[in-house]
C-alpha cells in the first residue's frame, strides 16, 4: 500500500494536519506517515485532544497506528474498513471536543451504517471553534450540502477544567456540491453572555460594552449551574439569509468583561467590512467537505494558514482541481475537476500560523 508522507510543520504546522490527514485517509483507504508533529509549538507533538482524534478515527476505521503516545512526533496511520455503531470517547482534560467531532464525523459519511458520537472534554475553549459555531455555523452549511447529521451540546465544559460533552448523530451519505459567494441579506444579531461559577455581572458588563461596538443588538445573559464551571463565553450570532456567522471570546482571569467584548466586537467588525461570504474559521471547515463532494465555491477575507494548509493537506490524498484567487479585496476559493496534484505550495503563503493548538 502506498504511503503519503506529511510534514507536520508545514504551513500553519498545529493540529489541523493531524486531524484532516486522519479524516482523508479513513475516507481514501490511503495510509500516512507524519512527521514533525507540531514542531514549532510551545509543546510540540500530540497533546490529550489529538490522541483523542487518532483514538477515534483508529476505532471507526479499525486502522493499524504506531507513534500515538503522549508528545509523539511522528505517526503512522493505515485506516481499515469503516464502521458505523455507538461510540464514546473521552479526552481527560479541557482539549476540544469539537475538533475530535470535525475528525471523525466526515469519515463517517462513508461508514456502513448510521452512528452516534458522544465525546467529553472542553466545549468552549479559545483555542478551537465552540459547540456552538459547530451546531448553528458549520452544520447548517453541510445540511444543505444533502449531510444529515445532528450534534448537540449536553454539557459546557470550559478551560481549564473541562467536563463538557457533545454527542453526534450521522448518517452515511456523500456531500454535495455548494456554491457561497454572498451572505445574502442581513436578518439580525444576538449575542449571548454565558457565566458558570462566575458573576452573572461579568455577562452584563460584556453585553453593555458590546451594544456599543455593534449597533441593533439583541442581547442575553445565560447563567449555568455552578458546577459547569468555572467559565465564561461571549458569543455574537450574524444571521444573513446565505450563511449565519458565530463569533466568540472567552473570559480569563486579568482580563477584563469590556476587553473581551472590545476583541469580539473587533472580529465582528472585521467580518461585516469585508466582502466575503464566509469568515475566516468557517472558510477553514468548509474546504474539506467541499473537495469530498468535488465542487463548490465560496468567497471570504484574505486566506489564513489554516486555510491554505488545508488545502495541501487535501491535495496530498484527493485528486480534485483547487484555486484560490483574488479580486478587488475579496478572495475566491473554487473546487472541482480533476488535478494531478496538490496545492502543497501554497501553505507557505498568506498569513502567518496561529499558535492556538
Amino acid at each position: 500500500m502506498e504511503t503519503i508522507t506529511l510534514d507536520g510543520a508545514q504551513g500553519e504546522g498545529g493540529g489541523q494536519i493531524l486531524r484532516s490527514a486522519l479524516t482523508l485517509s479513513m475516507i481514501s483507504g490511503r495510509a500516512f506517515r507524519l512527521e514533525r508533529i507540531r514542531a514549532g509549538r510551545a509543546r510540540p507533538g500530540l497533546l490529550r485532544q489529538h490522541l483523542t482524534a487518532v483514538q477515534a478515527a483508529a476505532t471507526i476505521s479499525g486502522a493499524h497506528v504506531e507513534g500515538a503516545s503522549p508528545a509523539s512526533q511522528s505517526l503512522f496511520f493505515a485506516p481499515g474498513a469503516l464502521r458505523g455503531g455507538d461510540y464514546h470517547f473521552a479526552i481527560g482534560s479541557a482539549g476540544s471536543c469539537t475538533l475530535v467531532l470535525q475528525t471523525v464525523l466526515p469519515a463517517l459519511w462513508y461508514a456502513d451504517r448510521p452512528a452516534t458520537v458522544t465525546v467529553s472534554g472542553g466545549t468552549h475553549n479559545p483555542a478551537a471553534p465552540p459547540a456552538d459555531f459547530l451546531i448553528r455555523a458549520w452544520l447548517p452549511l453541510l445540511r444543505r450540502m444533502g449531510v444529515q447529521t445532528k450534534i448537540e451540546l449536553l454539557r459546557h465544559g470550559f478551560y481549564p477544567a473541562g467536563g463538557g460533552q457533545v454527542r453526534a448523530e450521522v448518517a452515511p451519505g456523500k456531500p454535495l456540491g455548494l456554491t457561497l459567494l454572498e451572505r445574502g441579506a442581513w436578518q439580525g444579531t444576538r449575542a449571548t453572555a454565558i457565566v458558570a461559577g462566575v458573576p452573572h455581572d461579568v455577562a452584563r458588563r460584556e453585553l453593555t460594552q458590546l451594544a456599543r461596538r455593534i449597533p441593533q443588538l439583541q442581547g442575553e445573559c445565560r447563567v449555568l449551574p455552578h458546577q459547569e464551571g468555572p467559565g465564561n463565553a461571549l458569543l455574537v450570532d450574524l444571521e444573513h439569509a446565505a450563511v449565519h456567522e458565530v463569533f466568540t471570546g472567552f473570559g480569563a482571569r486579568g482580563v477584563s468583561a469590556e476587553h473581551v467584548a472590545d476583541r469580539v466586537a473587533k472580529a465582528v467588525r472585521g467580518y461585516l467590512d469585508s466582502p466575503g461570504g464566509v469568515g475566516e474559521h468557517l472558510a477553514d471547515q468548509l474546504v474539506l467537505p467541499l473537495a469530498l463532494a468535488g465542487s463548490g465555491s465560496f468567497s471570504t477575507g484574505k486566506p489564513s494558514s489554516h486555510l491554505l494548509t488545508n488545502l495541501a493537506v487535501i491535495g496530498a490524498f484527493l485528486p480534485v482541481a483547487m484555486h484560490v484567487s483574488e479580486s478587488g479585496g475579496c478572495w475566491r476559493v473554487d473546487i472541482g475537476g480533476a488535478a494531478p496534484g496538490g496545492l502543497a505550495a501554497a501553505a507557505d503563503k498568506g498569513a502567518g500560523p496561529r499558535r492556538d493548538e
